[in-house]
């Protein structure tokens, strides 16, 4: 395992998936499938049953945790309400929906306790009470090996809670606007961007001011990663949205095969100096405006 790319990683099993349309609102990669809940539901089971599947046969070690209730649509993107980091530390994150604030569930905490070593656990949930969100490694995309907070403004990644966040965990907060194509606020800066051990993907042209836009490409060079620069067009396909992991083999780049679909030849080339590919079919999955990435929530801990 490397600082940015863990070997364990934490997924939840739907059971009432759909589209969530608490979050439809500010969330415009979402869409919807001219089919009954029960079918959308059966189809992102099956998806997610073989993202598991090709995750574990390239060596990545999934914790599989069941979501069996029917009040929570967006089960499927744990990412957001949870995080951990090296040296055992564990944050718990307050939620910008309320039906997103009935995924926490402690029995994943209990197994991280169990299996990995955890020194303690922060939990800012208590802060919805006064309607602030930071929605984990969906608002933030961290750079474990540099220490940097990269933060899309937006309703869902509070400025006092990031800070409070960046002091309590050592990272450097770096934040911007950023829009769409069609001028929306992106919604979640994963989506945005993604960072690897030895390169990072990011929707550069999407990041509204021109300074902070040379900031966040000077930052990410920094560290000697080559940065791959996606289209509009790209950062909608989730393009953005994937996530580094070590396999059996070394580090994969995990993303959706529609992302993979929408990269060009030059920057399959960059990545794969580096990293193997493993694309997922989420067609399903990706309705609800989330992709790869969303899905996983990486262990960046030690084993017991």
């Amino acid at each position: 395992m490397t600082l940015q790319a863990p070997s364990s990683v934490i997924m939840v099993r739907p059971h009432a998936f759909q589209s969530n349309p608490e979050t439809r609102a500010d969330n415009a990669f979402q869409t919807a499938l001219p089919l009954t809940e029960d079918d959308v539901a059966a189809l992102a089971r099956d998806e997610f049953d073989a993202a598991v599947a090709r995750l574990r046969k390239a060596g990545v070690t999934v914790h599989v945790f069941e979501d069996t209730g029917n009040e929570t649509p967006d089960s499927v993107f744990p990412n957001n309400w949870f995080s951990t980091h090296a040296g055992g530390h564990v944050a718990v994150y307050p939620m910008f929906a309320a039906n997103r604030r009935r995924e926490r569930r402690w029995d994943v905490i209990d197994l991280l306790k169990r299996d990995y070593r955890v020194q303690d656990v922060i939990d800012y949930s208590g802060l919805e009470a006064d309607d602030l969100a930071l929605e984990g490694t969906g608002a933030m995309v961290l750079d474990h090996a540099e220490r940097v907070a990269y933060v899309a403004r937006s309703k869902r990644a509070d400025p006092v809670l990031l800070e409070r966040f960046c002091t309590h965990f050592g990272f450097e907060p770096i934040v911007f606007d950023a829009v769409d194509a069609s001028g929306a606020p992106i919604y979640h800066t994963n989506v945005l961007m993604t960072i690897g051990t030895a390169y990072a993907l990011v929707g550069l042209n999407l990041i509204a001011n021109e300074t902070r836009r040379a900031t966040v490409a000077a930052r990410l060079a920094e560290a000697g990663r080559d940065v791959i620069d996606l289209s509009a067009d790209q950062i909608a396909n989730f393009a953005g949205n994937a996530i580094e992991l070590t396999g059996r083999d070394g580090p994969v780049l995990v993303l959706s095969a529609r992302a993979l679909a929408s990269l060009h030849d030059d920057q399959i080339n960059l990545i794969s100096r580096s990293a193997s590919l493993l694309p997922l079919d989420l067609p399903t999955i990706e309705t609800a405006g989330g992709s790869a990435r969303c899905m996983i929530a990486g262990v960046h801990l030690a084993r017991r």
